[in-house]
């Protein structure tokens, strides 16, 4: 099992570490600060810097077996040995950006009170979609709310949930189409203030004064039961 810098820490853009294993064109590291692509979040992508000084790109990051984080390098890349010392970097200012989409998504969940169908967050955009009638859903209302939530700078903090617990409050869940992994006893939450709660994986910002300014792109029919709201954040500074 690789160590998940990012679960405690989103703001830890590298870190030592120590070479598993070298599976094809993925390394497996013993620690890591990339998040590996998940609920909707990209892969994390960056360097991993070895002990003679050089670079190796990291391109996509997954999650393997039994915990495993892998890293795919890039072609042709000359590949850590098993056993070495290298050091991982994230591309931060990309990181960065998906933890502001991130956030904003969960204040999202909160201005539209509906079953999440589905979401996805880029470098420039992120979407969800919403078991909801087109008509509930109003741009300038939603942003306007969004905005607030964003300027009041609340608080946003990693918790657990109990397994037990969770099951009991199946209302926490707001993805229809992804259930939080289980078998561990606890499961990992988000909480922002008295807004939003729920099981989450990802990495997020601190405050929600991070987020900047967040605007609704467009709201489109993707289905009878899918109503998809993007959004774009107009300062997109890192």
């Amino acid at each position: 099992m690789t160590q998940a810098m990012f679960r405690n820490d989103a703001y830890a853009a590298r870190c030592e570490a120590t070479v598993l294993r070298v599976d094809g064109d993925r390394v497996v590291l013993d620690r890591t600060v990339f998040y590996p692509t998940g609920g909707g979040q990209p892969g994390d992508i960056g360097q991993l810097i070895l002990d003679d000084g050089s670079a190796v790109a990291i391109v996509d990051t997954a999650w393997g077996e039994a915990g495993e984080i892998l890293h795919r390098v890039d072609a042709g890349a000359t590949l850590p040995a098993p056993g070495s010392a290298v050091e991982a970097r994230i591309d931060w200012p990309r990181r960065y950006r998906l933890m502001r989409y991130h956030t904003a998504l969960h204040l999202l969940c909160a201005v539209v009170p509906a079953p999440v169908t589905g979401g996805r967050m880029a470098e420039d955009k992120a979407h969800l979609d919403f078991d909801v009638d087109m008509s509930e859903l109003d741009a300038a209302t939603i942003e306007r709310r969004l905005a607030d939530l964003a300027a009041a700078d609340l608080p946003v903090e990693v918790g657990a949930i109990a397994e037990a617990e969770l099951d009991a409050r199946p209302e926490l869940v707001r993805t229809m189409s992804v259930q939080p992994p289980r078998g561990q006893g606890d499961v990992r939450t988000i909480r922002i203030a008295d807004v939003d709660y729920q099981p989450c994986g990802g990495t997020h910002l601190r405050r929600t004064g991070e987020i900047g300014t967040p605007r609704v792109s467009r709201i489109r029919s993707e289905g009878r039961r899918n109503k998809r709201v993007t959004i774009v954040l107009d300062d997109m500074s890192s």
